[in-house]
């Protein structure tokens, strides 16, 4: 088989432009019409393996930091490095649990509700995935400086891998007010040359991508096709998990949108390299404060379109929403974004997957993050969208309680402790102050401290034992 430089190539995914661009060269968008890229491969020059069980026999081969990656255990299925020019940092180690305590929230089914959990990973969310692979290339190209723009957990998957692997520099790009100290706190300690940019994070990504053009620094945010690359892994992990059978549906907070592009991705070329029988269906759910793709799929009929999506309904959007003054607002800090960059990537997902899109209010996400941390699972709130989209998806009766269910929790919860802490505390006042102005009107999954005496009688009185 040939060399991942010979069978890997960039390629715009416009189909009256489609041109090829060698691994080589540093991209983010085709040089000649201006879409997106993608990672292709020929591949029949790909060693695939003819199962996806094949796999498994790097189960026995861990000591190989390369095997023991979540991510490039499955390189044959993202093959565009060698294992001499990969960057690894032990990403991937995540679990797939079933659920019955938060699939009774959701209305399933026992057994039929999993929540595939990236908080797990080095930088505590899924970024990682997608950062060891642009910082694989970043190495494959030479690199000096790496930046982002982020709402928080790009930049810390950024900078943890720049610290660990010390290849490259890091710039990161952040927006006024607008990422928890959580993440934040996780760029500054890892040596991140942090910028807060004063607007949202739209502002921040518009001003890196014009830094990174100007100055030749390498762009780590999702515009750059080899992130979404590794994203792909998060379902190999699943179909790993479930025995290699693909569940009916996956569930997915939309934010820029790079998952559900790169699970779309991944599911396509794993059927057409014959390595699944069906491809399961697909949500995405909005936070309604940050509802783009929602408003422009379900209510304003907004499809891939064969790759030819309608640009100039998409321009009166955002004309619309730059005459509104409108920016995201929502407390799911990570997917508070109103300009998703891989929109047209995610509407030719959702088109694979016969996909649905969906919103939910802030309410439903703190109410749902409530119940996987009861269930056992500290997430952030914008992983709990994808939980509290399912309700609402069981409710519409668009997913049956039998159905299969994987809702992808996206991050840690110590990403964002001040909402779960202001949505658990007996203190009205932060309730309202981080809470309530932010129309949250209710805790009704809150497990208040019991304040008492420093007594032994009034402690055991209060333990009601």
């Amino acid at each position: 088989m040939s060399s991942p430089a010979e069978s890997a190539f960039q390629r715009c995914i416009h189909p009256d432009c489609a041109q090829t661009f060698s691994v080589s060269e540093v991209l983010t968008a085709c040089p000649k019409c201006g879409s997106l890229l993608d990672i292709a491969y020929d591949w029949s020059r790909v060693a695939v393996p003819k199962s996806l069980r094949e796999f498994e026999a790097r189960w026995m081969t861990r000591r190989n930091p390369v095997d023991f990656s979540g991510v490039w255990r499955f390189r044959e299925l993202l093959p565009f490095a060698t294992d001499e020019q990969i960057v690894t940092i032990g990403e991937g180690q995540t679990i797939l649990q079933q659920s019955d305590y938060v699939g009774r929230y959701v209305g399933m089914t026992g057994g039929q509700l999993h929540l595939q959990y990236e908080g797990l990973n080095p930088s505590g969310s899924f970024k990682d995935n997608g950062m060891t692979a642009a910082s694989t290339h970043a190495r494959m190209v030479g690199a000096k400086i790496a930046a982002c723009a982020s709402t928080g957990n790009t930049s810390a998957s950024l900078a943890i891998y720049a610290s660990t692997a010390r290849i490259f520099k890091v710039v990161v790009f952040v927006g006024s007010g607008k990422i928890a100290y959580g993440k934040l706190s996780q760029a500054l300690d890892y040596d991140a040359r942090t910028l807060q940019i004063l607007g949202d994070f739209d502002d921040a990504l518009a001003r890196v991508r014009e830094v990174a053009g100007e100055k030749g620094i390498y762009l780590c945010n999702s515009v750059n096709p080899f992130r979404l690359e590794g994203q792909k892994s998060i379902m190999y992990r699943v179909l790993e998990a479930l025995a290699w059978e693909p569940p009916d549906w996956i569930v997915v907070p939309g934010g820029n949108l790079g998952n559900s592009s790169s699970f779309g991705k991944a599911f396509q070329e794993l059927k057409d390299l014959g390595l699944i029988s069906r491809i399961p269906r697909l949500a995405v759910i909005n936070a309604a404060g940050a509802n783009t793709l929602y408003r422009l799929y379900e209510q304003q009929g907004l499809r891939w379109n064969g790759g030819r999506p309608d640009e100039t309904l998409v321009k009166s959007f955002y004309d619309d929403m730059n005459t509104q003054r409108r920016r995201a607002s929502t407390l799911a800090s990570a997917i508070e974004i109103n300009r998703p960059v891989n929109l047209e990537k995610c509407l030719r997902a959702l088109d694979v997957c016969d996909g649905v899109v969906r919103e939910v209010d802030d309410q439903a996400i703190l109410d749902a993050k409530a119940q996987v941390g009861a269930g056992g699972f500290g997430c952030e709130p914008a992983s709990a969208a994808s939980v509290a989209g399912a309700k609402l998806l069981r409710e519409q009766g668009v997913i049956a309680p039998s159905d299969k269910v994987v809702c992808i929790l996206t991050g840690h919860q110590l990403k964002d402790p001040t909402a779960t802490v202001a949505y658990h505390s007996a203190d009205v006042e932060l309730f309202e102050e981080k809470l309530g102005q932010r129309g949250v009107k209710s805790a009704p999954f809150a497990n208040r401290p019991v304040v008492v005496d420093n007594d032994l009688q009034k402690i055991i009185e209060a333990l009601g034992v």
